[in-house]
């Protein structure tokens, strides 16, 4: 079943926790029963969630691809917006990794791995027919350079639930192509020798290689067909796992240890591992310092002799620098084939004891590391070394080793049981699963975590400094804030359980001043305890009634987030809130073409017309129409056109017969009030085209 739901309404009725009946005893030293966790939410609204990084007062703060940064204060039950961050959005880009220093509780430092917009083109509403902002597939170098960008890490003081701006200290630029998709994401951790590491994306557009290794070399095309120029590329900073040592007034130095010593000619000293197609999520082991690396597979569904293996998602424990081989090898035993992309022929199967980089966009070395073995490679069908991985797409993450804390006091805190088992999660299948490793680091057990818990596209996770799991979940769609995307907390209960919140009102439209009726109906506590009730109308962090199910009047226009605060007997608590705009509604969005169920095939130029609804004067310039290659259950965002109407030319996938492959088409319109005390308001709308069956063929 496919899910493409985009937020496009106001959610009425909120809840905040989810109780599982009573805690019961682990039976025989195994693992705890489901019965004993409780997921509690904490943010129902977190934009197009992408990281998280849990702070030493347990304050979460969360990012969206889009640039906000926002902050969990479980003191207030607030969710702040602590930043919006100028970022380029074209494609995948945006607002990255989160993480803090590991000296935070004495520095502040806050980092982040972002696009800073530049000068790259964006598309011009006036002419409906040409789209700027998409880099030439086919062209010249002087063509090209106009995109290229770079990602940026780096790092931000925060003050109280502000991120200052301001203070910002530069650290490290990866250089990018812009204006062509994909891969971009970046992961940011720290060992205990204070040693940051970032991993990055290959840069590569993976969508004419037919689902195997994109090598295209011929000449005229854009380089960013070819991972050769990256991943492969021990001169390029990109499909990369780095290691450097921050510098106190910003910059870096390069630690002993990385896979190349300094001054070694045509590499960079920082790559700690490389041969990575798309590095999305790793997690260094709080006692170890291994650094535990997942990889997200290509989209060939099965083997070609003439081509290579079958997409493989990887999992690798990470304790010394390697070469895991992108695009030559998905393990030293499944190479894949050197094509010709201008004569559609096929070569030998590439060395994966010796690799050779000897395409045109190599700046590196020509011979290269061999290929390291990861602990886990798994196909889409069942593995045979893995089945307790099951079968699905491919969206593998590597989460955090629980670290058990004896000496804590915390009520949360995950059971020892789980110490030293680093999480592995699937965006793709919706699970979470423990390993448990041996002494060389291989893997010996394979568990679910919490089988029975909802782990909707599950984003980003770690474990707090009170010893409970805090979770990002994406939801179902593409590229918005999802309905089901949350940041939540996952308790072990000792005792008590967290209330339930539950908050409504009547009305949610109107101009100021505007009455509303608030209501706590649906809210309860699992253990039948008399619950305190703190509503902060504002959000301005202080309590304006203790009412159940109080009234207040919105004096000006606005946008508000009511929130509710729930405590129990024992001071445990939960908060809901319900994000809403007082004052003119929301622009409508609708789109006259296309249409659902008109024929279509990739490649092929859609034409689109989008009709919007406002109370203010509609300006087209102000609408945006995103392309997005859905695939399974995830998608690429290729283009984003300007105006209300134009044509986008859909990609040509390489991909085969089954492969389950759409086109998501989504308009956007934030409109510009004419009153000032009143915020931008967006309306979006959706339209899927299903290719016709010859299409995919």
């Amino acid at each position: 079943m496919r899910h493409l739901a985009i937020l496009t309404g106001m959610t009425l009725v909120l809840g905040a926790a989810t109780a599982a009946p009573a805690t019961a005893a682990p039976a025989g030293g195994g693992a705890p029963p489901d019965s004993g966790f409780q997921k509690v939410t904490l943010n129902d609204f977190p934009g197009e969630p992408i990281s998280l990084a849990v702070l030493p007062d347990n304050r979460v703060l969360h990012t969206a691809r889009t640039g906000e940064v926002r902050v969990h204060d479980p003191r207030t039950g607030l969710n702040v917006l602590a930043a919006d961050l100028p970022v380029y959005e074209h494609d995948e880009e945006g607002l990255q990794g989160i993480a803090i220093d590991p000296d935070f509780a004495r520095n502040s430092w806050v980092y982040l791995y972002y696009s800073p917009p530049l000068d790259t083109p964006v598309d011009d509403p006036a002419t409906p027919d040409v789209n700027e902002g998409d880099a030439p597939a086919e062209g010249t170098a002087a063509d090209w350079a106009p995109f290229k960008g770079s990602l940026r890490l780096s790092r931000f003081k925060l003050a109280g639930n502000t991120l200052r701006l301001d203070t910002e200290q530069r650290i490290i630029d990866v250089p990018v192509d812009r204006g062509i998709c994909c891969h971009v994401g970046g992961q940011i951790g720290f060992d205990r020798k204070g040693n940051l590491y970032l991993s990055t994306g290959d840069d590569t557009n993976p969508f004419e290689s037919d689902g195997y290794a994109p090598i295209d070399e011929r000449a005229g095309r854009h380089p960013a067909f070819d991972a050769q120029r990256t991943s492969a590329n021990t001169n390029d900073l990109r499909g990369k796992l780095l290691r450097v040592r921050v510098e106190p007034g910003g910059g870096y130095t390069v630690p002993p240890g990385n896979l190349f010593r300094p001054g070694t000619a045509k590499t960079r000293p920082e790559i700690y591992a490389m041969g990575l197609r798309n590095p999305f999520r790793f997690d260094v082991d709080p006692k170890t310092d291994r650094v535990y690396m997942a990889d997200y597979s290509p989209d060939a569904g099965a083997a070609d002799p003439g081509r290579g293996p079958a997409g493989q998602g990887r999992w690798m424990v990470i304790d010394r620098p390697a070469n895991y081989g992108w695009p030559y090898c998905a393990t030293p035993d499944l190479p894949y084939v050197d094509y010709d992309f201008a004569t559609g022929t096929s070569g030998a199967p590439f060395d994966c004891a010796r690799p050779v980089n000897d395409s045109p966009h190599n700046t590196g070395l020509t011979r290269l590391p061999p290929v390291a073995e990861p602990e886990v490679a798994y196909p889409y069908g069942l593995s045979a070394d893995f089945p307790e991985l099951g079968e699905g797409g491919i969206g593998p993450m590597a989460g955090p080793a629980y670290d058990y804390a004896p000496q804590s006091r915390s009520r949360v805190k995950w059971p020892r049981y789980y110490e030293g088992k680093p999480l592995f999660y699937e965006w793709t299948r919706d699970y979470v699963k423990a390993f448990t490793l041996d002494r060389r680091g291989g893997v010996s057990r394979i568990e679910p975590v919490l089988p029975s818990f909802v782990f909707d596209n599950p984003m980003d996770m770690e474990f707090g400094p009170d010893g409970a799991l805090y979770v990002l979940e994406y939801g179902d769609g593409f590229f918005a804030e999802n309905p089901d995307a949350q940041l939540a907390r996952i308790d072990f209960v000792r005792g008590n359980r967290t209330p339930v919140p539950k908050v409504s009102a009547s009305p949610l439209a109107g101009q100021a001043p505007l009455t509303v009726t608030f209501s706590s109906a649906g809210t309860s506590d699992p253990d039948g305890d008399r619950l305190r009730y703190a509503w902060d109308f504002d959000a301005d962090g202080t309590v304006d009634s203790t009412e159940p199910n109080p009234t207040y009047t919105y004096p000006r226009n606005g946008a508000y987030r009511p929130t509710l605060k729930v405590t129990d007997s024992t001071g445990r608590s939960a908060s809901a809130e319900l994000p809403f705009v007082v004052g003119p509604i929301a622009p409508v969005v609708t789109f006259v073409a296309p249409v659902a169920g008109q024929p279509f095939e990739f490649g092929q130029q859609v034409a689109y017309e989008v009709s919007v609804l406002d109370d203010e004067p509609i300006d087209c310039s102000r609408v945006t129409v995103t392309y997005i290659l859905g695939h399974d259950e995830h998608g690429h965002p290729i283009t984003t056109a300007t105006g209300c109407s134009g044509t986008i030319t859909t990609t040509s996938p390489g991909h085969g017969e089954g492969d389950n492959l759409f086109a998501v088409f989504v308009a956007e319109y934030t409109d510009a009030p004419s009153d000032p005390g009143t915020p931008a308001q967006t309306g979006t709308a959706e339209v899927v085209l299903d290719p016709t069956p010859e299409a995919v063929g």
